[in-house]
């Protein structure tokens, strides 16, 4: 098996977080990882922190080396970029192109990608919208749903699809619509089985406070979500709702649901981040191959301390495989 993992925006934590979560993986199974990205950057992090990984060139699938590195591009980044360069936000769009091509080539069983800065990418030249868009464009999909996943520590889950992604809050209620929802319940409920949980059964919150109050606080409930939860249910999947997010969240954490469907980003990732933080993973579902990332930003301001925690990336890591092995075993 074949792990592609990108490194991000490399003013940013990704390579460190990276190779800290690599020199805990790569000792304990038989994967192999593909790092795309600047190769003397990944070596240069490995002596910094004193990781001890063993990085040798990548050839191709053959190797039997556990952990390889590839860039794409034909020259070196330089050692003294300031934090949100051009360059690097360039390079790590590149990588991102790289993993995905290998991906749909089959070569990468499933791909990881450290934090970009979507900001600074857009100043560097590039339309983007977010990792998940631009995975979606390259593979040709439009039916693509974010999910993130998280625990606490006594391993209680919150798995949360989102309907509406990176959308200004005053736009959300216009680009909300029944197809979208129904998207998004259908891919949370096929995460379920994916990750082989006994029963997939998603709850789905309404759009304003109380779920709309019977049409008193908005109407969304009753024209897009309700219809999309019957739509859904005609469908044989286990969906409920519209429910009052507030609440809708505690039934999850305590186990009545498998999944939540949230009409936009942070109503859903509040509740997953207050008990996710360090374990949290995004996962793009609806994408022909895996892609997963940790559910956290480039940090500049913790950039090469040391101090970067690895656990998301080591999250993210260890679901992409469960997934590959999964689909390689079927």
């Amino acid at each position: 098996m074949w792990i592609g993992i990108t490194l991000g925006d490399v003013t940013g934590i990704g390579p460190e977080v990276t190779l800290k979560a690599l020199a805990r993986e790569a000792a304990s199974e038989d994967a192999h990882y593909l790092i795309i990205g600047d190769a003397e950057c990944a070596r240069r992090t490995n002596r910094q922190f004193h990781l001890n990984l063993s990085l040798e060139d990548y050839r191709d699938k053959n190797s039997s080396a556990r952990v390889c590195v590839f860039n794409p591009l034909s020259e070196s980044l330089s050692p003294d970029l300031v934090a949100g360069s051009p360059a690097a936000a360039r390079a790590a769009v590149a990588w991102l192109k790289e993993a995905a091509e290998r991906c749909l080539r089959h070569e990468l069983d499933a791909m990881v990608t450290a934090p970009v800065s979507k900001e600074n990418i857009i100043r560097a030249g590039h339309a983007f919208v977010g990792q998940t868009e631009f995975l979606s464009e390259i593979a040709g999909t439009d039916r693509t749903v974010m999910m993130l996943l998280g625990h606490d520590e006594r391993e209680r889950w919150l798995r949360v699809a989102l309907a509406t992604t990176h959308v200004p809050l005053k736009m959300v209620s216009q680009q909300l619509t029944k197809k979208k929802i129904e998207l998004a319940i259908e891919l949370a409920a096929r995460a379920c089985r994916d990750l082989r949980l006994p029963r997939a059964r998603v709850a789905v919150c309404g759009l304003n406070p109380h779920a709309g109050e019977g049409g008193q606080l908005g109407t969304e409930e009753k024209t897009t979500v309700g219809p999309a939860v019957l739509a859904s249910q005609r469908k044989n999947i286990d969906a409920q709702g519209p429910f009052s997010a507030d609440t809708l969240f505690y039934h999850a954490y305590r186990g009545d649901y498998d999944a939540v469907v949230a009409m936009y980003h942070d109503q859903g990732l509040c509740p997953l981040k207050l008990i996710g933080f360090e374990t949290g993973v995004n996962w793009t579902l609806g994408l022909p191959f895996i892609r997963t990332s940790p559910d956290h930003g480039t940090a500049y301001n913790i950039a090469g301390e040391g101090i970067a925690d690895p656990s998301s990336m080591i999250s993210a890591i260890r679901l992409a495989k469960q997934l590959a092995s999964a689909r390689n075993s079927t």
